[in-house]
C-alpha cells in the first residue's frame, strides 16, 4: 500500500480528527501531505501530554505528513498557500463553516482556476440545509445523529468511546478522495467533495432507520446484548470478569445446552424452543445462564465455548488488550521518541508498511518554504 499515491500532493487546512484522519491514510499510501497548522498548531497536539509528552490523538493521525505553521491572515502566508494549491492534487479543510472562504481559499472558486483539483470540506452538517452551521463536535453529533438513543443499557444511555462520528467522517472522506482520483484519471477533472458528521454517521444508523420507518420497531438499549438474539450477550465469571458469546441457530443451542449448561433437555422447553421465544423469555433464560458462568473464571469458559465451538469474545479491559494475542503493531518516530501502537487494519500481501514519523509544530516550515517560493 506504501507508495501507491507517490507523486500526489496533498494540502490540509486541518484540526482534531477527521481531516487529519482523511489526511494521515493518504499519507500512509504515499501521498505527500502538508498539514497547515496555525502558529500555536493543531489543538488536538493539547488534547493530552500520555505519549511521554505528545498527545495520543495526534500521534495517532498524524504521522508521515509535514508540518507548516502559517498565519493565512498574513498576506506573505497567503500567497504562499496560493503556490502551494497551484500545485496540489488535493485541498483538505475542516475549519468552520465559511471560515475557509473568508480566508480568501474558497474551494469552490478555487475548482474553477484548478481544474484538476480534488477538494474537500469536512464540516459537521454539511454545507447546505437549516442547521449547515451549527458548530459540531463527536459527542454532540453522536446525540443528534440518533446514535446515543440506541447505545447503553434500559436506564441510561452512555456515549459510544472513541470518537466515532469524527473516525466515520474520516473514513467516508477518505474512500471519496480514492473514488476521486480513479474519476480524475478518466475525466482529467477534479471534483468538490462534502463530507458531514453527522451524514456518515447516519449513513451508519440506516438499519434502526429502517426498521422504524417500514416497520414501526423503536430501537431497544439492552447493553451488551442483542436486541434480537437470545442467548446472545455478556455473562460474568467467578473471577468478575466478562465474556460475550453468541448462539446463531438451533443447532449450536443445543450444543450450547448440553455442553456448556449441562442440560441437553432444555431445547424442548417451549420458552426457548426457538430464537423467539428465547427472546420473550429472556430474564428467564439468563436466570438459568448465569449461575453456570459465575461458578467458572472467565477464560475457563471461554475454553469450554472454544472447544464447543460457540462464537464467543472477551470484554476486553485495557490490560487484555494490550496483550492481546491477535495484536499487530507499528512503530513511528515522534518528536519525543519512538511510539508503539496499533496497526491499521488492512493488509497488503500480508506486509505492514513502514509510516512516517509524526511531526513537531512547524518542522518542516522552512523546506516548504523553499520549495514553494516565488
Amino acid at each position: 500500500m506504501a507508495g501507491d499515491l507517490d507523486g500526489l500532493l496533498v494540502v490540509s487546512v486541518e484540526q482534531a480528527v477527521a481531516a487529519p484522519y482523511v489526511s494521515g491514510r493518504l499519507a500512509e499510501a504515499g501521498a505527500r501531505v502538508i498539514k497547515v497548522e496555525r502558529p500555536e498548531g493543531d489543538f488536538a497536539r493539547g488534547y493530552d501530554h500520555l505519549v511521554h509528552g505528545e498527545s495520543a490523538y495526534f500521534v495517532w493521525l498524524n504521522r508521515g505528513k509535514e508540518s507548516i505553521c502559517l498565519d493565512l491572515r498574513d498576506a506573505g502566508d497567503k500567497a504562499l498557500m496560493d503556490r502551494m494549491l497551484a500545485r496540489a492534487d488535493v485541498f483538505i479543510q475542516n475549519l468552520a463553516p465559511g471560515a475557509i472562504a473568508r480566508l480568501g481559499f474558497d474551494q469552490a472558486e478555487l475548482r474553477k482556476r484548478y481544474p484538476r483539483l480534488i477538494t474537500v470540506a469536512i464540516s459537521g452538517y454539511g454545507e447546505e440545509g437549516p442547521q449547515k452551521d451549527l458548530k459540531a463536535y463527536d459527542l454532540l453529533v453522536q446525540a443528534e445523529s440518533g446514535l446515543s438513543q440506541i447505545t447503553g443499557t434500559k436506564d441510561e444511555l452512555t456515549r459510544v468511546g472513541v470518537s466515532v462520528c469524527d473516525i466515520a467522517a474520516g473514513m467516508t472522506a477518505y474512500q471519496a478522495v480514492l473514488q476521486a482520483l480513479i474519476g480524475r484519471g478518466v475525466t482529467g477533472q477534479g471534483r468538490h467533495l462534502s463530507i458531514s458528521l453527522f451524514h456518515a454517521l447516519t449513513d451508519w444508523m440506516n438499519v434502526p432507520y429502517l426498521q422504524y420507518v417500514y416497520g414501526g420497531k423503536e430501537p431497544v438499549r439492552i447493553g451488551l446484548n442483542h436486541p434480537t438474539i437470545a442467548p446472545y450477550g455478556a455473562y460474568t465469571g467467578s473471577d468478575g470478569k466478562d465474556v460475550l458469546f453468541s448462539i446463531q441457530n438451533e443447532r449450536e443451542w443445543r450444543v450450547f445446552c448440553a455442553d456448556i449448561l449441562g442440560q441437553p433437555d432444555l431445547p424442548q422447553d417451549p420458552r426457548f424452543d426457538t430464537n423467539s421465544h428465547r427472546v420473550a423469555n429472556r430474564v428467564a433464560l439468563d436466570a438459568i445462564i448465569r449461575p453456570v458462568f459465575a461458578n467458572v473464571p472467565r477464560d475457563e469458559m471461554v475454553s469450554r465455548l472454544e472447544a464447543a465451538r460457540i462464537a464467543y469474545g472477551r470484554v476486553s479491559t485495557m490490560d487484555d488488550l494490550t496483550a492481546h494475542p491477535q495484536n499487530r503493531f507499528v512503530e513511528v518516530g515522534s518528536p519525543t521518541g519512538p511510539v508503539r501502537m496499533l496497526a491499521p487494519g488492512a493488509l497488503a500481501d500480508g506486509e505492514i508498511p513502514d509510516f512516517g514519523d509524526v511531526p513537531a509544530l512547524g518542522a518542516h516550515t522552512d523546506a516548504v518554504r523553499a520549495d514553494f517560493s516565488e
